[in-house]
């Protein structure tokens, strides 16, 4: 690492608990729903048992479920106080995780690039791709949730709806979680981590901080409308330190790791 380089804040403590509690739900949801899906397979009977057994692993992926509802609540206040204490730039502006037309525009300038007809977009506070991933959350935890719900408590809900609900309920919750699964472990760990930029990492979720250079190069519309504005500077930090360090890779690396096996498993049966 080099040590005369400089450091600045992108996400502060808050944020990086909650995606932490997404990223062990996210996981813990994966690794007990999967097998309960696929027990019909030899690793799915397999990873069910060496979790404790079916039934363990369904109370398993109902406590997973339970953090999914926690951190999605608490993003869900964190928003609302800033909305209610009149804090500009929530729904519109380069810090709001609202589509808005630039995101469009950037887009396409972001594919000409690929194809090499034109130079690389410069991106403000989120690209348009971590707004996607961003509202697919929101998207994941309304469907696959609420249908989770559904099944979970069938003899509530039942009291007010018909009964081919629960039978729909199934086919959303499991075609829906085997849809993120997919997209996380591919699209997502391609775009945060493996892309030859990021690769074979970005600590940046466990330590909240960028280098100077990594932030004039991804985010190069923040960092000079930071500048311009005289805030850039509130935003310098120290370098990581070496346990933080370490911790980004052993969390980072597992979690990775877990991703690929179990995207390894589904297309293995897939192609069977």
């Amino acid at each position: 690492m080099n040590g005369g380089a400089r450091y600045y804040f992108r996400l502060n403590l808050y944020h990086r608990i909650l995606h932490g509690m997404v990223i062990v739900s996210f996981l813990g949801l994966a690794v007990t729903g999967l097998p309960l899906k696929y027990s019909q397979t030899g690793w799915g009977w397999w990873l069910s048992h060496l979790l404790g057994g079916p039934f363990t692993t369904g109370y398993l992926h109902r406590f997973f479920a339970i953090v999914t509802f926690c951190y999605f609540a608490l993003h869900l206040g964190y928003v609302a106080r800033l909305i209610l204490t009149g804090r500009r730039g929530v729904f519109w502006g380069p810090a709001s995780m609202v589509p808005q037309p630039r995101d469009f525009v950037q887009l396409a300038q972001h594919v000409r690039y690929f194809l090499g007809l034109g130079p690389r977009p410069r991106f403000d506070r989120w690209a348009y791709w971590e707004k996607f991933d961003y509202w697919a959350v929101f998207w994941g935890v309304a469907v696959i949730g609420a249908s989770g719900l559904l099944l979970w408590f069938p003899t509530f809900f039942a009291r007010y709806l018909p009964g081919w609900i629960f039978n729909v309920a199934i086919l959303i919750h499991s075609d829906e979680a085997l849809l993120a699964v997919a997209f996380i472990f591919t699209i997502h760990f391609f775009n945060v981590h493996l892309r030859p930029e990021k690769f074979p990492m970005d600590p940046v979720i466990f330590t909240g901080r960028l280098e100077e250079e990594e932030f004039r190069r991804e985010h190069a519309a923040e960092y000079e409308r930071l500048r311009a504005e005289g805030r850039l500077e509130t935003l310098r930090a120290d370098p990581p330190p070496r346990w933080m360090r370490n911790f980004s890779r052993v969390a980072g690396f597992t979690a990775l790791a877990i991703g690929i096996i179990l995207i390894w498993l589904i297309v293995a049966t897939a192609l069977r």
